[in-house]
């Protein structure tokens, strides 16, 4: 059964933890399931309970699957959601034909690739990203996951050159093992954990709401700044590793990483960044840092690598960093597994074919115009943010303070679920919205008259 609560709002503040997503141990959650599951889905659900470990992001869990196609999910009792969430898996949506396609033909020819061989489909992957990739990102190794490419990034550093410190943002994301905790920066992973990795410093992310320097509209980029300030003092960082495009949106100024480019360059340091969850077109750019006209050393890709289906990630680095010949930076068992690279090469191909990175480069203008509209006649959305249909929609209490709406974010996210939209909130208070870049025009106004109706029912109680 899910834990109850003692009021309506936050038992225990966990105000602090709700950063990567929402939370599953709140009044909000208990009350939407009482009204929503029924006794097939909660028979499922009690039984989830019994077996799986218990986390706040995960089990005890809010419903029970029963379909995934396009931009849509299903529950088990036959109800459909337009997916904004969709673990930033679903580039070309919930499979996609294309990649069912090429999944069942390479089970048929070859379903898996011992150690010390290699295989076509993994070749041919390596070369395609290899082609895509800016600049000389060109050398590629495979992980089963995101949170595993990232610790090849934080080794191949190291190795390459003879530091081990790094330096990462507050408030980060970057997997949920210990090296990926270390450096990222979320309560809700760390806490209770250490001691972690040595020599991770963090500094303060570019984002004008939290950052400590207060920039606002005239941002000087000191929190760029502050990055070159902590490379001089400490003078012996491998790597500076940020997210491009914080998932939640956190959307740095142009010039942010052409600044970090020319400390790291100026103090030894590589520059990782971190597109898992929002390289592959998201943005409206086939990769983030493109927005930025920026090359760094290392690339980390994942989530929408395997086509929303396969657990699949690429670390992509520059020609100059293939150096660790004489150790093991991954070496998974399923480093180059043949269905998992057929399903990456379809997903490229659908990805190009279909046109998707233009696709969410429109879709998303259209978005942002329409909730920027919507933010005029609605009190409590207090900032608009997007990059292609990478979106957040911050609401807040008081505009002028920026007293951040926590409570209300949730009570809208459950309204909306209500009506037919899943999406999560990150931060506490920013509905974060990440569709499928298959998704059309008339979805895209669906999901917004949802978001509209809900944010208005929720400002009626308030008043």
């Amino acid at each position: 059964m899910m834990p109850s609560q003692p009021s309506g709002k936050l038992a225990g503040n966990f105000d602090h933890l709700k950063s990567e997503g929402d939370i599953n141990i709140t009044a909000a959650r208990k009350q939407w399931a009482g009204t929503h599951i029924g006794p097939e889905a909660q028979n499922i659900l009690d039984r989830d309970a019994r077996h799986f470990l218990h986390q706040a992001l995960s089990t005890p869990c809010l419903n029970v699957l029963q379909s995934a196609k396009g931009a849509w999910i299903g529950d088990i009792q036959g109800r459909r959601y337009l997916d904004f969430h969709g673990n930033n898996v679903h580039q070309v949506g919930f499979g996609h034909p294309r990649v069912i396609e090429a999944i069942k033909e390479q089970l048929d020819k070859l379903s898996f690739c011992t150690r010390r061989y290699t295989c076509e489909p993994a070749v041919e992957l390596a070369a395609k990203l290899g082609e895509l990739a800016p600049g000389d990102l060109n050398r590629v190794l495979f992980a089963p996951g995101g949170t595993s490419a990232i610790g090849m990034a934080l080794k191949l550093a190291r190795s390459a050159t003879g530091r081990f410190k790094f330096v990462s943002m507050w408030d980060s994301f970057h997997g949920a093992s210990l090296d990926a905790i270390s450096i990222g920066g979320e309560a809700i992973f760390r806490q209770g954990m250490g001691p972690l990795l040595p020599g991770c410093e963090h500094v303060p992310p570019p984002e004008n709401r939290h950052c400590p320097f207060r920039c606002g509209a005239q941002c000087n980029l000191a929190c760029a700044d502050y990055i070159e300030y902590v490379l001089a003092k400490e003078g012996d960082v491998a790597a500076v590793i940020g997210e491009t495009v914080r998932c939640t949106p956190f959307i740095p100024p142009p010039d942010y990483w052409k600044r970090v480019r020319a400390a790291c360059d100026k103090h030894g340091a590589l520059l990782i960044l971190d597109e898992i969850p929002i390289g592959l077109g998201r943005t409206g750019k086939m990769f983030a840092c493109e927005h930025y006209e920026v090359v760094p050393d290392m690339l980390v890709l994942g989530k929408g690598l395997g086509g929303g289906i396969m657990p699949l990630a690429a670390l992509i680095v520059r020609e100059h960093l293939n150096v660790a010949q004489q150790g093991a930076l991954g070496h998974y068992t399923h480093e180059k597994n043949p269905v998992a690279c057929a399903a990456g090469l379809a997903t490229l191909e659908v990805i190009e074919s279909e046109n998707l990175v233009s696709n969410a480069a429109e879709l998303g203008k259209y978005a942002k115009a329409r909730f920027t509209e919507i933010s005029s006649r609605r009190n409590l959305i207090g900032d608009v943010r997007g990059l292609g249909l990478l979106m957040g929609v911050e609401l807040l209490l008081n505009k002028q303070t920026a007293e951040r709406a926590v409570n209300e974010a949730e009570q809208v996210m459950y309204k909306a679920l209500g009506r037919g939209l899943n999406f999560k909130v990150t931060m506490g208070n920013i509905l974060t919205l990440t569709p499928a870049l298959t998704l059309s025009k008339a979805e895209m106004d669906q999901a917004i008259q949802i978001l509209d109706d809900s944010i208005a029912e929720v400002e009626t109680h308030l008043s």
